[in-house]
């Protein structure tokens, strides 16, 4: 064998060992960017404080602008109208990025079974957790949590919404037949 050889797979351990050391702090530096619209928000807010100290994940300081989060707490429902903003604020994230379902009604559409709600935030958005609940109860929130800092360190992301033909799913979902914007 030659020496080029020896030399990529000592590369190949160093690269390994950097890309495992990157996700375990990532795990602890948790930027949340909270997209609260609905009455879940106010057990994610009771989630965040001190009594159940999210500040131990490294989840404790939320942004307040989508450029400076890797994390986005989908909190409530999503009507139809608000669902553009909501792929705007993923937009503007920086990769890497991972998004949160937090409550039934942006699991699934929740009760909502109308014309006016997305029936689940994963048809606009991927979404790498889900923690459902009407609302959740703040155990489960630190477990999501917790699985989301599995994601983290594994460097995994979820996949994109897709269509018919397995093209992205852009948002088409807005436009239903019989639905008044």
């Amino acid at each position: 064998m030659g020496q080029g050889t020896a030399d990529a797979g000592k590369l190949n351990w160093m690269t390994t060992k950097l890309d495992a050391a990157l996700g375990w702090a990532r795990k602890f530096s948790i930027f949340q960017y909270p997209f609260v619209t609905a009455c879940c928000g106010m057990e994610y807010m009771a989630t965040a404080c001190s009594h159940y100290d999210v500040d131990r994940f490294g989840a404790g300081f939320p942004r307040f602008s989508p450029r400076q989060a890797d994390v986005l707490f989908v909190v409530g429902t999503i009507s139809h109208k608000m669902a553009p903003v909501l792929k705007r604020i993923y937009d503007q994230m920086m990769e890497p990025k991972w998004a949160v379902a937090f409550g039934v009604c942006t699991c699934t559409g929740g009760f909502y079974d109308n014309y006016a709600t997305v029936m689940g935030i994963d048809t606009i958005i991927p979404v790498d957790v889900y923690i459902p609940g009407c609302p959740p109860r703040p155990e489960n929130v630190l477990d999501g949590l917790m699985k989301l800092q599995d994601k983290i360190q594994l460097g995994t992301l979820a996949d994109a919404p897709t269509g018919p033909e397995g093209r992205p799913a852009e948002l088409r979902v807005l436009h239903q037949p019989g639905a008044h914007l």
